[in-house]
């Protein structure tokens, strides 16, 4: 008598089970393609947009040098990303938890929470923007109660895990480019917006802050592009890792921000409100699908959020993280970053912008020295075990040289910052083009290499030394007992 086989049961959503742990290789389910759309999905949204808008409308830069700016900023911004995203594949662990091989296993917990600000940050700009989107269609509907449906949809997506998020992703990667093409092409046969406004000029100090808002734009991505690309199998490789992420962040990136230079061009003070002005009812439709989608897609900020929130609970608390723990993790998240939106209503762009600015010099260093680490210092050979093992194992609960190598980064870019608050020294005689991340990264990553390998000498020499204070006590206690 045959027996027949099991029946093996299909879920539409796999529920995530595995959070901040290591994912097994026969739970691997993502594509080049899904990486890819969930990179292209991510910047389909109307922050994109009025990121672009910057350029032409706060800025004043032309249309054309506009462009550039943007195309130049996300290109150079975007390869650091997918350098990143590359370790994925390899190690099967978050972004930010790979941080203890190079800053130790409590020390990491400082740029989680870093990390964890930051999409925390995003989450609530995205409602904003959607709620803004929102508005120019039905001026009449409250902000609030918008800001609070738009965030319980991405909260409710977030709960679910990364298998609902790709699936998500994937469906509105293609619904909103769509929309977008449409948008440009109706837009660029309009001469009213396309052509020269009087006072439009480009500046260095326009186009240099352009160019650091697409490069800060791309590396806000850095430290979660693992938290996906961790679900490419193993034998996919980096390389592929690497390329759907890079074409994915800077061909959608590119995309919609230059419909956002056309728009800010248009209406400098409401650059979103100029779909509905110049487009009519396509403009409408427009604005709503990028209002609905932008709910969609912050389930992918609040996602990577928890996933830093649950590595710093677990690095200093000793929490044990299990379904539960996430769940609840990601309600609190979604509901104080809601807060934070709701009350941020205000002057959001001036705030935004602000945002970004201090984005790119605290995750400067922090990228060059994760880039260095994994692939001059270790070239991908990590223990994974050990960076979750509560004494730190062979990367100690605190690393100094990771550390030092850091704040030295950091402080290396104060001289050259621009800040609403704080101008350094040497930027005014750069005439206001923000170098400081360039600084900033040369230095970092030079520190931490010379660092590492004094470290490396000092305990070569230790062991030399030791085993010289070996063969000397054998030596002479062989002379002694002849």
């Amino acid at each position: 008598m045959t027996q027949e086989p099991p029946v093996v049961t299909q879920t539409f959503v796999r529920f995530e089970q595995q959070h901040i742990m290591p994912i097994p290789e026969n739970e691997r389910t993502g594509t080049n393609w899904s990486l890819f759309a969930i990179w292209v999905g991510l910047n389909m949204m109307p922050l994109t947009v009025v990121t672009g808008a910057v350029a032409s409308g706060a800025y004043g830069l032309p249309i054309g040098w506009s462009i550039v700016a943007i195309l130049a900023g996300n290109v150079i911004g975007a390869f650091g990303s997918a350098l990143h995203a590359s370790q994925g594949p390899h190690l099967g662990i978050p972004q930010m938890l790979q941080a203890r091989a190079q800053f130790g296993y409590l020390g990491a917990s400082l740029f989680a929470l870093i990390a964890f600000v930051m999409f925390m940050g995003f989450f609530a700009s995205i409602l904003i923007v959607a709620k803004d989107a929102l508005a120019a269609v039905f001026p009449d509907f409250n902000g609030t109660v918008a800001i609070l449906a738009f965030a319980a949809i991405g909260i409710v997506l977030c709960v679910f895990g990364y298998d609902l998020l790709r699936k998500t992703m994937v469906w509105l990667s293609i619904v909103i480019a769509v929309a977008v093409t449409v948008s440009m092409i109706m837009f660029w046969t309009k001469p009213e917006v396309t052509s020269q406004r009087a006072e439009a000029a480009f500046t260095y100090e326009g186009f240099f802050a352009m160019l650091a808002i697409g490069i800060v734009w791309q590396l806000a991505y850095a430290p979660y592009v693992s938290d996906y690309s961790r679900y490419l199998p193993k034998a996919t490789g980096p390389k592929t890792a690497f390329w759907s992420t890079y074409l994915g962040l800077v061909v959608s990136s590119v995309f919609v921000m230059t419909l956002g230079v056309l728009l800010g061009a248009a209406n400098p003070e409401n650059p979103l409100a100029a779909l509905g002005d110049f487009l009519g009812p396509v403009g409408m439709v427009v604005l709503i699908i990028f209002a609905v989608s932008s709910a969609l897609i912050n389930g992918v900020e609040l996602y990577s959020a928890v996933m830093n929130a649950l590595t710093v609970m677990q690095s200093n608390f000793k929490t044990v993280i299990t379904s539960g723990t996430r769940v609840w993790t990601t309600i609190v998240c979604g509901v104080l970053a809601t807060l934070i939106a709701i009350l941020g209503q205000g002057d959001f762009m001036t705030m935004f912008e602000s945002f970004l600015t201090l984005l790119l010099y605290v995750l400067i260093p922090w990228s060059a020295i994760n880039l260095a680490d994994y692939f001059i210092v270790q070239k991908g050979h990590y223990v994974v075990a050990d960076l979750f093992d509560p004494t730190g194992g062979r990367y100690g609960k605190w690393n100094a040289v990771g550390l030092s190598s850091y704040g030295i980064g950091l402080l290396a870019q104060v001289p050259f910052m621009i800040t609403p608050l704080f101008t350094g020294p040497l930027a005014e005689p750069l005439q206001g083009i923000d170098i400081a991340w360039l600084v900033g990264f040369a230095v970092t990553a030079a520190v931490y290499l010379l660092l590492v390998r004094r470290r490396a000498q000092r305990r070569t020499l230790e062991q030399d030394s030791a085993s010289a204070s070996e063969s000397r006590t054998a030596s002479e206690s062989h002379t002694g007992s002849a």
